[in-house]
């Protein structure tokens, strides 16, 4: 049977799927087959040149490198050699002056060289050893040490007491000075304060009056009196609270409730909302000048204001807003 034919049966093939099929596997068997054919052939290599340029650069450098010193087998580094130091006879304890001793004097007492020099610097520096706790306060003595050499010091235990220096005065002997008072202070250029303070009308009072009160100074009772005139008058204690400086200060609040009243019948300053500019609107403290603003501009569309509920049609007026103005409001 033709291969052709086989091929056709085997895999079903019509006769022109087998021509296509025998064609493209003659291309493969070419393909696997010419390269090597057709590659030029190589020289061969020979190492032995490369090798001999390796060898004499090897050689270059290692006539470059310089003797590596030897060390010990199991360190890199050189051994490092110490001057072997010259070891101080000990000496029995005996009665001595800390100032005559020199580094070998406290060595031979049984103290490190490097204690000793620090010792002999501190001595130094301070002028000389005047008492023993001078020494233990000295720093890297032990107190073993030093309750083993505390018996034979020749110094006292303490530091005598120091005299009370005198300066000279800038001021003259004779010079007199203001009488002090039974306290034993004397007297302060500021009025003192009354403990006993009877109360009085919060809306008459002036800076003077308020002053009295404890905590009450120039400042914060000009703010007290200023708030009031822009407001109109206080008609409640509560409303002292509302000050920008008494918010965070309760004890002040209190002091000004005890010793302070509204008059019953107070009528305070009235705020005209139909005729009032809105510099004086704004000026008040419930209005501000977003509320001032917004108020001549509905005023101005709508006309003037009938009734003090006509305010609630403001959008921007809130109802604790509104309830606080209610007593200072008039319509003409």
């Amino acid at each position: 049977m033709k291969p052709s034919r086989w091929l056709r049966r085997y895999f079903g093939f019509s006769r022109r799927e087998t021509s296509g099929f025998v064609v493209l596997l003659g291309l493969l068997v070419a393909l696997l087959v010419l390269p090597p054919l057709v590659r030029p052939r190589l020289a061969t290599y020979n190492p032995a040149t490369d090798q001999q340029q390796l060898d004499a650069l090897a050689a270059e450098l290692a006539a470059q490198r310089q003797a590596r010193p030897t060390y010990a087998s199991n360190s890199r580094y050189p051994r490092r050699t110490y001057v072997a130091r010259a070891r101080v006879p000990q000496v029995a304890l005996a009665p001595f002056n800390p100032n005559s001793f020199a580094v070998t004097d406290w060595q031979a007492r049984g103290l490190p060289e490097w204690l000793a020099k620090r010792l002999v610097k501190y001595r130094d520096v301070v002028g000389g050893f005047r008492a023993k706790e001078q020494i233990r306060k000295a720093y890297g003595l032990s107190d073993t040490t030093y309750a083993r050499l505390a018996p034979y010091i020749q110094l006292p235990e303490q530091l005598p007491a120091r005299e009370a220096r005198t300066y000279a005065s800038r001021y003259p002997a004779n010079s007199t000075y203001p009488a002090r008072t039974e306290s034993g202070t004397a007297p302060s250029k500021f009025a003192r304060k009354p403990r006993n303070l009877q109360p009085f009308d919060l809306n008459a009072a002036d800076t003077t009056q308020l002053m009295q009160i404890r905590g009450i100074g120039r400042g914060l009772s000009g703010r007290l009196v200023e708030y009031r005139q822009r407001l109109g008058g206080f008609l409640r204690a509560e409303q002292l609270s509302e000050i920008y400086s008494l918010r965070d200060a309760p004890d002040l609040v209190d002091s000004l409730r005890k010793y302070t009243f509204v008059r019953a019948g107070f009528a305070p300053a009235m705020l005209d909302v139909n005729n009032a500019p809105f510099e004086v609107l704004q000026a008040h403290p419930y209005m501000g000048k977003r509320l001032a603003r917004v108020l001549v501009a509905y005023r101005q569309q709508h006309g003037p204001f009938h009734q003090p509920t006509d305010l609630r049609q403001i959008r921007v007026l809130d109802e604790a807003t509104y309830l606080k103005l209610q007593p200072y409001l008039v319509l003409k």
